[in-house]
């Protein structure tokens, strides 16, 4: 069994003495000093949950406790993960991308979905990609599963049984996903809010300059408000200046008054065009999101992967979105996994320490640090609904990511791959699934 670096003992009681832990992630006494962004305490644990923090070196010896000596390891809350596409993970091996080219993409993917997608074929991929999730110390993420007509009643149910099946280890939401113009045909939302309604599940699509747009978003925003059901949109992932579905979204959800309905944020994933958009432009879409109360997630690794990509000539763009000029506004931002080893993305394995990782180095969340580590832990939480996660504090529940890295440049320099995940104050497996375990599918 792999359980990382650290010994963690078999007691209901102990303290992780010396941690250092993201100041902007910690519910704690106001007399924690933070330093680098960082504050050091002891976090004391009680029958899996946290029952106090203090600052370190402070509280005396306590009869009963066992300590543990972290020497200045970095300790995060576990991470969530707020856009994810489990269902098309790991179809690599038998739907390469051509080119990297998002065309290329669209096109592997539905010829795979088409001939490989049965019930046994998804729940596969989709259980194989929830155990390297939670191995490597996640515990809440929110999944887009591709729901076509014919699709719909193959993936939906299986999302429901692994659901249960993961209580207590992953708390998992999903929304559907389909083209704006599918969203437009006859009968589909009826089918689509139907099977919401008997697996649970937000209502959700891609978004881009389509004569059906407009018409689109009026659907879909009618039929989730009759129907009771949160929205989280792929919106504009381009390098096209001229695609603003963003700004519509945004004045959809006003004309709505979204934020009375009582059902969450709208949360808007992508939005690579608006980089790439003039600055009055941009002001004015800006404001909009802000007024809707629009919550944005950006995929940086995947974004890079396929914006900008042009055979034999160097990327200029990043492909991310405008998370600075967001967070000033007061726009909730997050940084999210995306896609793992299928054609958008051919990489990846649902750590998302990588994800914020790479995303320190692409979008530039450093000097200051500030709370950036909100974008994968806290801020997810609190956007998706999942109340207890994202913070480390009294009361919550001990699930934490212990790190031997003890600054931000040790964290963010090496993969931490002797990471300790610990949940409801217990040491898990941290070995993650062989790529063997899915040769089956490929034969």
């Amino acid at each position: 069994m792999g359980s990382g670096f650290l010994a963690l003992p078999e007691a209901r009681r102990f303290r992780l003495q010396g941690a250092t832990l993201p100041a902007a992630l910690v519910e704690g006494p106001a007399t924690l000093e933070a330093r680098d962004d960082l504050v050091r305490a002891d976090v004391l644990v009680v029958d899996g949950v946290v029952a106090a923090i203090d600052a370190a070196g402070t509280v005396a010896t306590e009869p009963g406790v066992i300590r543990v000596v972290l020497d200045g390891a970095m300790v995060f809350p576990c991470f969530v993960d707020a856009h994810t596409h489990l269902d098309k993970g790991h179809i690599w091996p038998r739907a390469a991308n051509p080119d990297g080219t998002f065309p290329g993409a669209l096109a592997a993917v539905g010829a795979d979905r088409a001939a490989h997608w049965t019930a046994e074929d998804v729940r596969a991929r989709m259980s194989f990609a929830l155990k390297a999730a939670f191995a490597h110390g996640t515990a809440a993420i929110r999944t887009h599963i591709d729901s076509i007509p014919a699709q719909i009643d193959i993936s939906w149910p299986v999302l429901a049984e692994l659901r249960e099946e993961w209580r207590g280890r992953i708390d998992l939401q999903a929304s559907s996903l389909c083209g704006i113009d599918v969203a437009v045909e006859a009968g589909y939302l009826d089918q689509m809010v139907a099977a919401l309604k008997r697996h649970g599940g937000g209502l959700g699509c891609v978004t881009y300059m389509s004569p059906n747009l407009i018409p689109g978003l009026e659907a879909i925003f009618a039929a989730a408000r009759m129907a009771g059901l949160p929205l989280d949109f792929h919106v504009d992932e381009t390098m096209d200046p001229g695609a603003h579905s963003l700004r519509l979204i945004a004045e959809a959800a006003i004309r709505h008054r979204w934020s009375d309905q009582g059902l969450g944020r709208i949360v808007v994933g992508h939005c690579c065009s608006l980089s790439t958009q003039e600055d009055g432009e941009i002001r004015r879409t800006l404001d909009l999101v802000t007024e809707a109360g629009l919550a944005v997630v950006s995929l940086p690794m995947c974004n890079m992967y396929l914006q900008d990509r042009t055979a034999g000539r160097t990327p200029r763009r990043r492909g991310v979105t405008l998370l600075h000029e967001m967070r000033a506004l007061g726009i909730p931002v997050m940084v999210a996994s995306d896609n793992t080893r299928d054609p958008f993305y051919a990489y990846g394995d649902l750590d998302m320490l990588e994800t914020y990782r790479e995303a320190t180095r692409i979008l530039h969340f450093d000097h200051p640090v500030g709370d950036w580590p909100r974008a994968a832990t806290a801020a997810p939480a609190e956007v998706c609904g999942f109340a207890s996660r994202g913070r480390i504090g009294p009361g919550r529940p001990a699930d934490l990511v212990v790190f031997r890295g003890r600054s931000w440049t040790e964290l963010l320099s090496r993969p931490q791959s002797d990471r300790t995940v610990i949940r409801n104050g217990r040491a898990i497996d941290t070995t993650l699934p062989d790529y063997r375990d899915l040769d089956r599918l490929w034969s």
